[in-house]
């Protein structure tokens, strides 16, 4: 029986950056030694490491005077980094969830926060005011636990960070209205281990505090994400996923067919009579959907479960936090997937 990965993450990969990884797993760029055994100062990782940089600026068309860096500890180190090296007074942070909350708990470390929240996590907050001091404004742009999702940049005139560890390269990003974006790799590009952070170079250095050495982004812009040994089984296989990406359409591409899958299941949930969205459909995101039993079928929740997983939907069981279910739709899902998914839920319902 063929296995449907709804899994949050990790998550669902290309099978051809699988494929690839195993390979160099073996036997890495022809030098009989494996990818898990090679120096990362060696030529053949030092292309690697610039051919994922190229990839990134290529298919997100980074503007001049932005670095890419491949860096260790998970999008959670850089809750506690970007305030390390931007905050001087306050910041701005819209909490839109469970990572939003973490990432406020480490910036109250450095300096004044300014919380932003609505009543619930089930919608995005809007029509805030951005104070013209802040030293920055952080946004989770898509929320995998309740599944909110920002569809457009924001526009702002004070520098934005955002952490887009599950929806980079899931819609095209206007880099230029960012000062930096983060994220783990662990959903749309690879294996657990690195985290990629795009960072405008002139929004570094004007903190007055010292910066510990491997906390301190400069340090890494330096040496081009090798001031230490980089994960590299992880930075290779994300290669791998952006090569993937470029030649299945780009992020234009991954765009379309996640609106194609996203407009599917929300379709689905929104017909049938057993399910009900529990997001803002407004801010419904394309990557991770949210959805629970209507309140008279709430006794067939656990059932549907064990219905779903024996015909190979997996991973569809919702955050312990929230309960219900989820269904992840990262780049590398097929719309295959989706239709095996729905074709269930309506044969759930037929049962009942």
């Amino acid at each position: 029986m063929k296995k449907h990965n709804f899994y949050a993450g990790p998550s669902i990969l290309p099978q051809s950056a699988i494929d690839e990884t195993i390979s160099a797993l073996k036997d890495f760029a022809g030098t009989g030694i494996s990818l898990a055994s090679i120096s990362h100062r060696s030529k053949e990782f030092d292309a690697v490491m610039n051919d994922a940089v190229a990839m990134f600026k290529e298919l997100l068309d980074i503007p001049e005077g932005y670095s890419v860096l491949f860096l260790g500890g998970g999008a959670s180190t850089q809750f506690a980094m970007i305030p390390f090296n931007l905050m001087r007074k306050k910041a701005l942070y819209v909490n839109t969830g469970t990572w939003a909350t973490k990432a406020i708990k480490e910036a109250k470390m450095f300096g004044e926060v300014i919380e932003i929240k609505g009543d619930d996590f089930f919608s995005i907050p809007k029509g805030y005011d951005i104070p013209e001091d802040a030293d920055y404004v952080h946004i989770t742009t898509n929320n995998t636990i309740y599944g909110t999702e920002y569809h457009e940049d924001l526009d702002i005139n004070v520098p934005l960070i955002a952490d887009m560890s599950s929806d980079i390269f899931s819609r095209k990003v206007d880099i230029s209205k960012y000062a930096l974006i983060y994220g783990g790799a662990q959903k749309n590009l690879a294996p657990s281990g690195v985290t990629f952070v795009i960072v405008r170079q002139d929004v570094l250095g004007k903190v007055e505090h010292k910066i510990p050495t491997m906390l301190n982004y400069q340090t890494h812009i330096d040496k081009n994400s090798m001031f230490n040994t980089p994960p590299v089984i992880s930075v290779f296989t994300a290669l791998q996923t952006l090569k993937w990406v470029k030649a299945n359409g780009g992020v234009e591409g991954m765009n379309k067919r996640n609106n194609e899958k996203a407009s599917a299941m929300y379709n689905e949930i929104d017909r049938n009579k057993l399910f009900k969205g529990t997001v803002a459909k407004e801010d419904r995101s394309i990557m991770n959907v949210c959805f629970v039993m209507n309140e008279e079928y709430k006794d067939f929740e656990a059932e549907f479960l064990e219905f779903a997983t024996s015909k190979g939907m997996v991973g569809i069981k919702g955050h312990r936090s929230v309960g219900g279910f989820r269904a992840s739709l990262y780049n590398a899902l097929d719309i295959e997937s989706v239709n095996a998914l729905i074709a269930v839920m309506k044969e759930f319902e037929s049962k009942h």
